[in-house]
């Protein structure tokens, strides 16, 4: 086969017979890694897309987790504020029921002490009686 003079200068015919600096396999596979490049484009971008709608749902769902957190947080405190209100108010209870227990044994005694007196007036005005 003869050598061609026009590619050992560099230049080529394609298929539609115009001249061309690159061999056609060379231009074929440079189309092909353009349109490969393009779809790994166009997949990064699909990728970033997706890829951001999931970090915007981990940013909500980690909001509503601590939003949540809080709210078990103030329960908790809140629960923990009205043990010791209960426990204060029980103590309250019980100072006032000792209290009781001491002024019914007060009117226990005062009791006991004006029956004695009442059997001895009585006693006094049923001797008087009798000695009329």
């Amino acid at each position: 086969m003869a050598k061609d003079p026009l590619a050992e200068a560099g230049l080529h015919f394609d298929e539609l017979n115009k001249l061309r600096v690159l061999e056609p396999e060379v231009d074929q596979k440079t189309r092909e890694l353009k349109e490969e490049c393009e779809d790994f484009v166009d997949k990064i971008g699909q990728f970033q897309k997706i890829v951001g709608g999931l970090i915007e749902l981990v940013d909500e769902l980690a909001k509503e987790a601590e939003t949540e957190k809080m709210k078990a947080i103030g329960a908790r405190n809140l629960l923990k504020s009205v043990a010791k209100q209960r426990e204060a108010q029980q103590q309250q209870l019980q100072a006032l029921i000792a209290e009781k227990k001491m002024q019914l044994e007060r009117y226990r005694i005062e009791y006991e002490a004006l029956s004695k007196v009442e059997a001895e007036q009585n006693e006094f005005i049923e001797q008087f009686i009798l000695q009329k």
